[in-house]
C-alpha cells in the first residue's frame, strides 16, 4: 500500500509503515525467487506450539504477515484444506508466510484463540491477531478471501489473484517512498524532505512524492500554531494576507479542504498587486497536497478563474 497524503490531516494517521514495510519486504522475495527457479515450491511450514507462539508467529509478524491455520492435522476433512493452504503458501513466494497449529496438541493454544470450529484462520500481521474465518474452504473461496484480506491492508500479493496468468508484475515499493514514511512516523521533517526530493530528482512526475513533499511543507509551515488562535485572528483581520494563509494552512492540515480553498480565494477576490498573487501561488502550492485528480481542485481552479477575471 502507498503513503496516503489524499487528505492533509491524515498525514501521520494514515502512514501504513507495516504494510509499506511488508510490501518491500514481500518485493525482495518474490525477486529472489524469481532468480531460482529451480529451487523447490515447498513452503517454510510454521509449527508452533504453545511454547514457541509468541515468537514464531507474534514477534515474526512484524516483518511478515502469517496465516495461522489452527487445525487437527490427523482429522481427514481438513486435509485437503490444509493442502490448498500450502500450495497458496508456495505461490506466495514468501509473502506471506504459513502457521499450522495443532490444537490437539496444544489445548491451551486452542483456548487461548477462541476457537469454535476446526479448522479455524487467523492473520497476524504487525503483532497482532485476528480472525479471518472458520471451517474449511474450497480452494478457489479460500484464494479469493486470502486475496481480499491482503488487499484490504495494501499489501501488494499479485500472486494470490491468479497463478495461472501471467499478468503484470505489481510495481516495487521505492525504498525512497519507504524511507520518508519512517522518517515521517518519527517525526523527522528533515528526513522525509530529503526521501521526497531524491525520489522527485530520479522520477520527477512521481505523484507520491510530490504531495509528499508539499505535505511537509505544510507540516513545516503550521508547526507550533494554535489553530483557534490563528483562525480567531484571521476572523478579525480578513485584509491580512499572512494571517489568511495560516488560516488556510491550518484548514488544511485539519481536512478543511473546501474551506481552506475558499478562503484563499476569497483573498484574492479582495486583494490585488503582489498580495493578490501571493494569495494566488500560495492557493496553488495547497493544491499539491492532494492528487491531480482531487475533485476539490477541479471546483476550485473554477473559483480561482472566476476571482481571477
Amino acid at each position: 500500500m502507498a503513503a496516503d497524503f489524499s487528505r492533509p490531516g491524515s498525514l501521520y494517521g494514515a502512514v501504513d509503515l507495516g504494510a509499506r514495510k511488508q510490501a518491500l519486504e514481500a518485493q525482495a522475495r518474490r525477486e529472489t525467487a524469481a532468480k531460482n527457479p529451480a529451487s523447490p515450491g515447498t513452503p517454510e511450514l510454521i509449527e508452533p506450539t504453545a511454547a514457541t507462539f509468541t515468537a514464531e508467529v507474534v514477534e515474526r509478524s512484524m516483518s511478515v504477515p502469517i496465516i495461522v491455520e489452527a487445525t487437527v492435522p490427523r482429522a481427514e476433512q481438513v486435509q485437503q484444506f490444509s493442502l490448498a493452504m500450502e500450495k497458496l503458501a508456495a505461490e506466495a513466494a514468501g509473502a506471506w508466510l504459513l502457521a499450522r497449529v495443532d490444537v490437539e496438541a496444544n489445548p491451551e493454544l486452542a483456548q487461548a484463540l477462541r476457537m469454535r470450529a476446526v479448522p479455524t484462520v487467523y492473520l497476524a500481521v504487525q503483532g497482532q491477531l485476528m480472525p479471518l474465518f472458520e471451517g474449511p474452504l474450497p480452494e478457489s473461496q479460500l484464494r479469493q478471501a486470502l486475496a481480499q484480506v491482503f488487499e484490504q491492508l495494501g499489501v501488494e500479493l499479485g500472486e494470490l489473484g491468479a497463478p495461472e496468468e501471467d499478468g503484470p508484475a505489481e510495481p516495487p515499493v521505492d525504498p525512497d517512498l519507504l524511507a520518508a514514511d519512517m522518517a515521517i512516523e518519527d517525526g523527522d521533517l528533515d528526513a522525509a524532505e530529503a526521501a521526497f526530493k531524491r525520489l522527485l530528482a530520479r522520477a520527477p512526475a512521481d505523484e507520491e512524492a510530490k504531495i509528499g513533499l508539499a505535505g511537509v511543507g505544510l507540516v513545516r509551515r503550521t508547526s507550533g500554531l494554535n489553530p483557534t488562535e490563528v483562525l480567531r485572528r484571521a476572523a478579525d483581520a480578513p485584509a491580512d494576507v499572512a494571517t489568511q494563509i495560516q488560516a488556510a494552512d491550518v484548514e488544511m492540515l485539519a481536512g478543511n479542504v473546501d474551506a481552506a480553498f475558499d478562503r484563499m480565494i476569497g483573498l484574492v477576490r479582495r486583494t490585488a498587486g503582489e498580495d493578490r498573487d501571493q494569495a494566488r501561488v500560495h492557493l496553488l502550492g495547497l493544491f499539491d497536497t492532494l492528487p491531480a485528480d482531487d475533485p476539490a481542485i477541479a471546483k476550485a481552479r473554477r473559483g480561482l478563474a472566476s476571482a481571477l477575471f
